[in-house]
């Protein structure tokens, strides 16, 4: 599947909020906060104004670029959403949560949530002592994620002290950093997801 390959730090800029894509160098030199107007001729100046379509647009793309996913599989994750007991924007952000690559990065294995989707796509993490290399992979209640024997050595598990390092694991989520393995002890709930995003917008955009 193709993925976005310009800047990132665009990205946030044209958000108007740090998305965290580049790990580390968002702590020690994010372009977003020497420049955090829109990208294009004449940004700086004033943010435009979107209609109530286009601001419902925007907050799709935020989600997108967030979690890494493109349309097509983000409209399947919305339809997964809809058919599921519960609030659609809800359910729809959960699933989001769960994908192997965004565990991985919540995790601390990796910088960045871009990292961690070629780690596993690279085989270096089991799922329950089986070896998944699928970032889209849905964990589950009770799965433990732990790095293979084989990698191991490689610099990005031995990184203690940096500042992406230091970062809150999520309450649905533990994590054995010596051992270099994790488990997941629940679901993850809403209020678990702390990045701003007004999912009923997102909803509303999918129900024209």
């Amino acid at each position: 599947m193709a993925r976005y390959r310009g800047p990132v730090c665009r990205l946030c800029r044209r958000e108007g909020l740090k998305l965290f894509l580049k790990g580390e160098k968002c702590f020690t030199s994010c372009v977003f906060e020497k420049r955090g107007f829109p990208p294009g001729q004449r940004s700086r100046f004033a943010r435009p104004k979107y209609s109530d379509y286009g601001i419902q647009l925007r907050e799709k793309q935020k989600v997108k670029s967030i979690y890494g996913v493109l349309e097509r599989q983000f409209r399947n994750y919305f339809y997964m959403a809809e058919r599921q007991k519960g609030i659609t924007g809800e359910n729809l952000l959960i699933l989001l949560e769960r994908r192997l690559d965004n565990v991985v990065h919540r995790m601390k294995f990796a910088d960045s949530l871009p990292q961690a989707r070629q780690l596993v796509t690279h085989g270096h993490f089991l799922v329950n002592k089986k070896k998944v290399n699928i970032p889209s992979y849905l964990v589950k209640a009770g799965d433990t994620i732990e790095v293979r024997e084989k990698s191991r050595n490689l610099a990005i598990f031995n990184r203690e002290g940096k500042k992406s390092n230091q970062e809150a694991i999520p309450a649905w989520l533990e994590v054995d950093r010596e051992n270099l393995k994790g488990k997941v002890l629940s679901l993850p709930r809403r209020e678990y997801i702390t990045i701003p995003i007004q999912e009923q917008l997102i909803v509303e955009l999918y129900s024209k």
